[in-house]
C-alpha cells in the first residue's frame, strides 16, 4: 500500500472572500466553492452540527491545492497567530518568479513580512516569511542561482 498524493492543505479563515483574494493575487486559481454540512461532515471532522463553506484554490498547471474553510457552525476558535517556532503546522511555502513583486502585490491584502527584509541564501535563493490570511505563515522563495 502506498500514498497516492497529498491532496490539499486546509486553512480555517474568518473572511473567506479576503482569503480567496489573497491567494488569487499570489497566483492561485479558485477551483470551486461550496457549502459543507450534514452527518458525513460531522463524522469526518469529529464535530457536531458543522456548517461551513470551503473554497478550493489550485496552482495553475502544477500540483498543489489549498482548501480555505470558513466555519459558520460551530463557530471557529480564534487563537494567537502562530510564530515560526509554534508546534504544529509551520508554514505553507510557494516558489515564485519575483519575490519583490509578489510581496508588493500581497501587501494590500494584509501581508506583512515577519523579518525586516527578504533574506538571501548564498547565490541560490531569496526567501521570506510573511503573515497571510487568518495569521498563517506563508513563505516565499525565489530561485536566483
Amino acid at each position: 500500500m502506498a500514498i497516492q498524493r497529498m491532496d490539499n492543505v486546509a486553512i480555517v479563515v474568518e473572511d473567506l472572500d479576503a482569503a480567496i483574494a489573497f491567494f488569487a493575487e499570489l497566483g492561485m486559481e479558485l477551483e470551486g466553492r461550496m457549502e459543507i454540512e450534514g452527518a458525513f461532515a460531522d463524522l469526518a471532522v469529529g464535530l457536531d452540527g458543522i456548517k461551513s463553506e470551503i473554497a478550493m484554490m489550485r496552482i495553475p498547471d502544477a500540483p498543489g491545492r489549498l482548501e480555505l474553510t470558513k466555519y459558520n457552525a460551530p463557530q471557529a476558535i480564534a487563537a494567537s497567530p502562530p510564530v515560526p517556532n509554534t508546534i504544529g503546522l509551520h508554514r505553507v511555502m510557494f516558489a515564485v518568479d519575483d519575490i519583490d513583486d509578489t510581496i508588493a502585490r500581497l501587501r494590500p491584502h494584509g501581508a506583512e513580512l515577519l523579518g525586516p527584509e527578504v533574506a538571501q541564501y548564498e547565490n541560490s535563493y531569496r526567501l521570506c516569511y510573511l503573515r497571510g490570511p487568518a495569521g498563517i505563515i506563508v513563505a516565499l522563495a525565489e530561485e536566483i542561482g
